[in-house]
Order: C-alpha cells, then structure tokens, then sequence
C-alpha cells in the first residue's frame, strides 16, 4: 500500500487504481492529492508489484476479474476504510475505471464522506445502489461497451453529480493514448471543488 502523508492531514484520500495497477499515472495522481494536503492512500490490489502495460489491456482486464473481481476488491478497500475511520474527520475515495465502480461500491459505507468515479464503465452492472455519500462521476463522451447518455439516465438520483466530458475511456491520464489535457484539467477542478465543498458543508 502507498500512503503519503503532508502536514497529517484531518482529511484522506483512498485511491483505487484501474486494471493495470499501481502505475506511473496512479503514482503522479497520488502525489498532486498529498500536495493539496490531503493523506492518501492508494491500496495495491495486486498479489504483484509491476503493473501491467497499457499493451497487455486485455490481460490486465482479464487478470482483474478472475484474480480479484469486484465483490473482492470492495472488502479489501472496506478492511483499508475499517482501519482508518477514526484517525480522520473526513475520508474520500476516488476510483479510476473499475476502481471507479468499487468506488461507486463504497458509496453505501457509512464512514465515506465523498466519492468520485472516472470513467467507472460497470457501474451499469450496480444502478440499485443508493449513495449515502455524495458522488461525483466523470464519464467520456463514448464508451464501446454501452451507451453512456442511457446510464447518466438511469444514475439520475439525489447525492450524484455526473459530469460528461470530450474524449475516450482514460481520458484523464497522461500516459494513455486516450488523453485529453482539457478534460482532465477540468475534471480535476471539479473534483477538487467538490471536495472543498463537502469539507465547508459539514
């Protein structure tokens, strides 16, 4: 598990990696959190250390559902959330991809404060889940596997905010093909904004 701490935040960041694990953009991402002062923790999934390349896309996937799977990656993160819930005043999980969608399971915990999921494809597979928590989900214009216009639909419930933006699924990382500057700029300011909103809020 990764965990960078400035100043001891009263505030963490749970960060939930994508298939290809623990990699340079997760790595970079976890860094401009801890140097807006948050703590952030970035639990590694994986048996393994070396992430997959973006190449081995299909591997990736393919490692992740028979390896970990949702239900799976959901306890590991809920045994992180049980183990840090009152060393701090507020705890935010954000989740890329299919750490997106075990993000959007963590909403229905009760020691989640906030939540933002990019690009989390198989939410689709989880529409009955009701929020305690507010969230924040980022989507692409397109995705290949379904229609995202029909699922912002059906997500259309209290607590959720969802934000369409150009580009393709990875649109946010850096050292995708699939980056796009503008959205990820602005999906990180809303984000950001979000998160400063809960924190006057309460």
């Amino acid at each position: 598990m990764i965990k960078l701490i400035h100043k001891k935040s009263d505030t963490v960041i749970i960060v939930i990696h994508e298939i290809y694990g623990i990699n340079q953009h997760m790595k970079i991402f976890c860094e401009f959190l801890s140097e807006q002062n948050f703590d952030v923790f970035c639990p590694n999934l994986y048996e393994r250390d070396t992430p997959f390349d973006y190449s081995q896309e299909e591997v990736a996937y393919h490692h992740f559902m028979e390896n970990v799977g949702f239900e799976n990656a959901l306890h590991k993160i809920k045994d992180v959330l049980s183990d840090i819930k009152n060393e701090y005043k507020k705890i935010y999980v954000i989740g890329f991809s299919v750490g997106a969608t075990i993000a959007w399971l963590c909403s229905e915990d009760e020691s989640v404060d906030g939540v933002v999921g990019y690009y989390g494809s198989r939410i689709r597979n989880y529409v009955a889940i009701l929020p305690k928590s507010p969230i924040m989900l980022f989507f692409p214009q397109e995705e290949k596997s379904f229609n995202v216009d029909e699922l912002i639909s059906t997500l259309d419930k209290k607590n959720i905010k969802i934000y369409k933006f150009s580009g393709q699924h990875g649109f946010s990382d850096p050292y995708s093909s699939k980056y796009n500057e503008k959205s990820a700029q602005k999906a990180y300011r809303q984000m950001m904004d979000f998160f400063q909103n809960i924190h006057y809020l309460n």
